[in-house]
């Protein structure tokens, strides 16, 4: 994915190809970020391996895409490293380009309430909806009409609960304090 693709996708798709990517390649995850206890020299010495190892990643673009709509990186502290840039890089990206990335983040949140005012509502009708109101059948086929209404139920509520998570989630609100 470019960069230019990236800036004209919707959120989850480039989620989607740095989680798959990310899955693939393996990996410590904490080579990226700065240890709270960890010394200047160390710290140097694993950014300029974790810059390195992003240089050449096929979906870099994506996940800097990714980094700037979530606001990572500040331009007072080096603590970070995603997408082969520091913390301080992509800050400094990100106030260059803040309507566009605005735009984006407006886009995104709309493109996922959106799904999830559909999810919602299909929810509410399927629950409304009586398995056994057509009288067509026995019991056995009124239970099997019910396991199937409980199915979709269920996976109407897996798909909403998927979205309402997400974001707290990409914010590092997965850890209660």
């Amino acid at each position: 994915m470019t960069s230019t693709q990236a800036r004209h996708t919707r959120r989850a798709v480039i989620q989607a190809a740095v989680d798959s990517s990310a899955a693939r390649a393996g990996g410590d995850p904490d080579l990226y970020f700065c240890a709270d206890d960890q010394g200047l020299a160390a710290w140097q010495a694993r950014r300029t391996e974790a810059i390195r190892l992003r240089t050449g990643c096929p979906v870099r673009a994506a996940c800097e895409e990714l980094a700037l709509r979530d606001g990572d990186g500040r331009p007072d502290t080096d603590e970070m490293v995603r997408a082969g840039r520091t913390g301080r890089e992509l800050a400094a990206h990100r106030a260059a380009h803040t309507e566009r990335l605005a735009a984006a983040v407006d886009a995104d949140r709309d493109t996922e309430g959106r799904r999830l005012d559909t999810l919602t509502t299909q929810l509410q009708h399927e629950a409304s909806t009586n398995p056994d109101s057509s009288r067509n059948g026995g019991p056995r086929a009124i239970a099997l009409r019910t396991a199937a209404q409980n199915d979709r139920l269920r996976t109407l509520s897996a798909q909403i609960h998927q979205i309402r998570a997400a974001r707290p989630a990409r914010a590092g609100w997965a850890v209660a304090a």
